[in-house]
Protein backbone atom coordinates (compact mmCIF):
# COMPACT_ATOMS: atom_id res chain seq x y z
CA UNK A 1 0.00 0.00 0.00
CA UNK A 2 1.36 3.45 -0.94
CA UNK A 3 0.48 6.58 0.38
CA UNK A 4 2.10 9.89 -2.11
CA UNK A 5 0.02 12.97 -0.57
CA UNK A 6 1.37 16.51 -0.05
CA UNK A 7 -0.28 19.59 1.64
CA UNK A 8 -0.71 23.16 1.46
CA UNK A 9 0.75 24.45 4.69
CA UNK A 10 -1.06 26.13 7.28
CA UNK A 11 -1.68 29.97 7.64
CA UNK A 12 0.75 31.56 9.30
CA UNK A 13 3.19 29.03 8.33
CA UNK A 14 6.46 30.53 6.77
CA UNK A 15 6.00 28.38 4.06
CA UNK A 16 2.72 29.20 3.00
CA UNK A 17 4.09 32.90 1.53
CA UNK A 18 5.49 30.66 -0.78
CA UNK A 19 1.71 30.27 -1.79
CA UNK A 20 0.48 33.67 -0.78
CA UNK A 21 2.44 35.75 -2.34
CA UNK A 22 1.66 37.29 -5.34
CA UNK A 23 3.88 36.05 -8.57
CA UNK A 24 4.83 39.74 -9.76
CA UNK A 25 5.11 38.59 -13.36
CA UNK A 26 2.81 37.40 -15.47
CA UNK A 27 1.98 33.49 -14.45
CA UNK A 28 2.81 31.78 -18.02
CA UNK A 29 6.24 33.32 -18.18
CA UNK A 30 7.60 32.96 -14.68
CA UNK A 31 11.17 30.90 -14.82
CA UNK A 32 11.65 27.46 -14.23
CA UNK A 33 14.13 28.56 -11.36
CA UNK A 34 11.37 30.34 -9.14
CA UNK A 35 9.08 27.69 -9.86
CA UNK A 36 11.35 25.06 -8.70
CA UNK A 37 13.10 26.70 -6.00
CA UNK A 38 11.08 29.85 -4.40
CA UNK A 39 7.22 29.26 -5.09
CA UNK A 40 4.71 26.64 -3.84
CA UNK A 41 6.28 25.06 -0.74
CA UNK A 42 4.36 21.68 0.52
CA UNK A 43 4.12 19.07 3.19
CA UNK A 44 5.19 15.88 1.14
CA UNK A 45 4.33 12.14 2.86
CA UNK A 46 5.10 9.23 1.07
CA UNK A 47 4.46 5.94 3.22
CA UNK A 48 5.18 2.31 1.41
CA UNK A 49 3.56 -0.47 3.71
CA UNK A 50 3.97 1.69 6.64
CA UNK A 51 7.67 2.56 5.93
CA UNK A 52 7.80 6.27 5.99
CA UNK A 53 9.96 7.18 2.48
CA UNK A 54 9.50 10.90 2.91
CA UNK A 55 8.29 12.43 6.67
CA UNK A 56 4.98 14.35 6.34
CA UNK A 57 6.97 17.44 8.46
CA UNK A 58 9.50 17.44 5.21
CA UNK A 59 8.87 20.86 3.16
CA UNK A 60 9.76 21.26 -0.46
CA UNK A 61 8.80 22.60 -3.28
CA UNK A 62 6.00 21.31 -5.18
CA UNK A 63 7.20 22.28 -8.85
CA UNK A 64 10.44 20.62 -8.07
CA UNK A 65 9.83 17.26 -6.99
CA UNK A 66 6.52 17.43 -9.66
CA UNK A 67 9.42 17.17 -12.05
CA UNK A 68 11.73 15.19 -10.63
CA UNK A 69 8.80 12.70 -10.02
CA UNK A 70 8.03 13.58 -13.62
CA UNK A 71 11.44 12.49 -14.76
CA UNK A 72 11.47 9.22 -12.78
CA UNK A 73 7.83 8.39 -14.16
CA UNK A 74 9.15 8.84 -17.97
CA UNK A 75 11.95 6.76 -17.06
CA UNK A 76 10.31 4.10 -15.19
CA UNK A 77 7.89 3.91 -18.35
CA UNK A 78 10.38 3.15 -20.70
CA UNK A 79 11.72 -0.21 -18.51
CA UNK A 80 14.73 1.95 -17.17
CA UNK A 81 15.45 2.50 -13.28
CA UNK A 82 14.40 5.58 -12.04
CA UNK A 83 15.20 8.37 -9.06
CA UNK A 84 13.89 11.42 -7.56
CA UNK A 85 15.45 13.70 -4.78
CA UNK A 86 14.52 16.79 -3.46
CA UNK A 87 16.42 20.37 -3.92
CA UNK A 88 16.88 20.87 -0.14
CA UNK A 89 18.27 17.83 1.01
CA UNK A 90 21.01 15.20 0.25
CA UNK A 91 18.59 12.31 -0.09
CA UNK A 92 17.97 10.61 -3.27
CA UNK A 93 15.19 7.88 -3.54
CA UNK A 94 15.83 5.20 -6.22
CA UNK A 95 13.55 2.88 -7.77
CA UNK A 96 14.61 -0.34 -9.05
CA UNK A 97 12.58 -2.19 -11.36
CA UNK A 98 12.58 -6.09 -10.80
CA UNK A 99 10.13 -7.46 -13.31
CA UNK A 100 6.65 -6.89 -12.14
CA UNK A 101 7.70 -5.14 -8.94
CA UNK A 102 9.87 -2.18 -8.07
CA UNK A 103 12.52 -1.98 -5.24
CA UNK A 104 12.77 1.35 -3.46
CA UNK A 105 15.68 2.75 -1.33
CA UNK A 106 17.07 5.80 -0.02
CA UNK A 107 20.48 7.28 0.04
CA UNK A 108 20.49 8.04 3.10
CA UNK A 109 18.29 4.90 5.55
CA UNK A 110 18.91 1.90 5.41
CA UNK A 111 15.00 0.64 4.51
CA UNK A 112 14.20 -0.84 1.33
CA UNK A 113 10.70 -1.79 0.34
CA UNK A 114 9.43 -3.26 -2.45
CA UNK A 115 5.57 -3.22 -4.14
CA UNK A 116 3.87 -3.81 -7.86
CA UNK A 117 5.16 -1.58 -10.29
CA UNK A 118 1.65 -0.56 -11.70
CA UNK A 119 0.63 0.43 -8.44
CA UNK A 120 4.23 2.63 -7.67
CA UNK A 121 3.15 4.09 -11.24
CA UNK A 122 -0.61 5.08 -10.60
CA UNK A 123 0.67 6.72 -7.34
CA UNK A 124 3.24 8.81 -8.82
CA UNK A 125 0.83 9.75 -11.93
CA UNK A 126 -1.65 10.56 -8.98
CA UNK A 127 0.54 12.76 -7.90
CA UNK A 128 1.31 14.79 -10.50
CA UNK A 129 -2.41 15.00 -11.61
CA UNK A 130 -3.02 16.35 -8.01
CA UNK A 131 0.05 19.04 -8.47
CA UNK A 132 -1.01 20.28 -11.56
CA UNK A 133 -4.78 20.38 -10.29
CA UNK A 134 -3.86 22.49 -7.22
CA UNK A 135 -1.48 25.12 -9.02
CA UNK A 136 -3.46 25.52 -11.52
CA UNK A 137 -6.89 26.05 -9.50
CA UNK A 138 -4.52 28.16 -7.27
CA UNK A 139 -3.69 30.23 -10.64
CA UNK A 140 -4.68 29.28 -13.37
CA UNK A 141 -2.29 30.73 -15.93
CA UNK A 142 0.30 28.10 -14.56
CA UNK A 143 -1.05 25.90 -17.30
CA UNK A 144 -0.21 27.67 -19.93
CA UNK A 145 3.30 27.98 -18.18
CA UNK A 146 5.93 25.44 -20.18
CA UNK A 147 7.54 23.99 -16.92
CA UNK A 148 4.31 23.41 -15.38
CA UNK A 149 3.27 21.71 -18.97
CA UNK A 150 6.27 19.39 -18.28
CA UNK A 151 4.28 17.17 -15.50
CA UNK A 152 0.41 18.25 -17.27
CA UNK A 153 -2.02 15.20 -17.44
CA UNK A 154 -2.29 14.36 -20.87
Amino acid sequence: MINLSFEIPAPGSPWRTTWDDRIQADPKLVGEMDLRYKLFGVNVEMTIDDIEIISKKKFVTLVDLALSISHATRRLSSGEDAAFGFTESAEVIRLHQDGDLISVSSSKHSWQVSLEREELMEALTEFLREAHSRLTEHLPELAENPVIQRFSPK
